[in-house]
């Protein structure tokens, strides 16, 4: 007897690093599709755990954006600078079962390996050292939904994964792992830069004894250089005063036909457009660039 799936929960999960751009709305809005066209909720979670980068305000700011675009979580959005015991919980069951360590190698010390931590430099000592996941030599890989099997030699191009750092933040691998399991998420669409990121986080997953949820990742939205769009100059705010034309923008890089997008309110707009949505039309390339009106501001 098949047992069957659960329902689909998806997520967005934003840093508060800063408006939301073009690309961030892409990987909103896909996320929100995949979401509603399986039947499912979808959530909103801020990913505030790197208090340096923040700015002020952003958080508040970004919700807002999205509700002005119609995107509207099921659920109270989460704050990952909340949930510190879950993460502290997890550590110590990787900590008791050998499955991490504490690590005192600055990274002048990983310089000669490319950044990459396969063992500890002997007798270095920290007063705060970080915590990392042992990493084990061999391939891990994926299926993903869009850009298909990947994997990776996690011993070699990997390496040791921080899991808090020594500055005392919690690290992003083990905050999101910890978060996707415990908000129940089944299907993670996000940004293809994130992609490489995915087999460590099974690894985790597996380590922790977590279920693995199923993974999609989106092509990254690029400026005319070539370069991410969240770290350029075209990266400018969407504006929430006039949703309408980045809407139909990021339905049309999402591969989606551009005459299947109705006139209307966001609202309006996102549930009369969602039967159209045909993900299999979402490109394959990991990388594309943004369209010119986007580009231009």
């Amino acid at each position: 007897m098949t047992t069957p799936r659960p329902r689909h929960r998806g997520r967005f999960a934003p840093s508060p690093t800063g408006p939301l751009h073009f690309g961030s709305l892409v990987a909103a809005l896909g996320s929100w599709l995949f979401a509603r066209a399986a039947g499912g909720d979808w959530l909103v979670r801020i990913e505030d755990i790197d208090p340096p980068r923040e700015v002020p305000g952003a958080a508040a700011a970004q919700l807002a954006t999205l509700a002005a675009f119609g995107l509207v979580p099921d659920e109270p959005p989460v704050f990952q600078s909340t949930r510190g015991d879950l993460y502290a919980a997890a550590l110590a069951r990787l900590l008791a079962g050998g499955d991490a360590f504490e690590c005192h190698c600055s990274r002048s010390d990983l310089e000669a390996t490319g950044g990459i931590h396969r063992s500890c430099v002997a007798g270095r000592r920290r007063d705060t050292p970080a915590i990392r996941l042992r990493v084990p030599d061999g391939r891990l890989g994926f299926q993903d939904r869009i850009q298909g099997w990947f994997e990776q030699d996690l011993g070699r191009e990997v390496g040791n994964v921080v899991l808090r750092r020594a500055d005392g933040y919690w690290a992003y691998q083990l905050a999101v792992v910890v978060d996707d399991t415990d908000q129940g998420i089944t299907d993670v669409v996000r940004g293809a830069d994130l992609l490489d990121s995915t087999p460590r986080q099974i690894l985790l997953q597996q380590r922790l004894g977590l279920p693995t949820p199923a993974y999609a990742h989106l092509p990254l939205v690029l400026d005319a250089e070539g370069r991410k769009l969240g770290k350029s100059l075209a990266a400018l705010p969407v504006d929430a005063a006039d949703p309408l034309p980045a809407l139909r923008a990021a339905w049309a890089f999402l591969g989606q036909d551009p005459r299947r997008w109705p006139a209307g309110p966001p609202e309006r707009a996102l549930i009369s457009a969602l039967p159209a949505f045909d993900a299999a039309r979402i490109r394959r390339e990991s990388r594309a660039p943004a369209p010119d009106r986007v580009q231009a501001g």
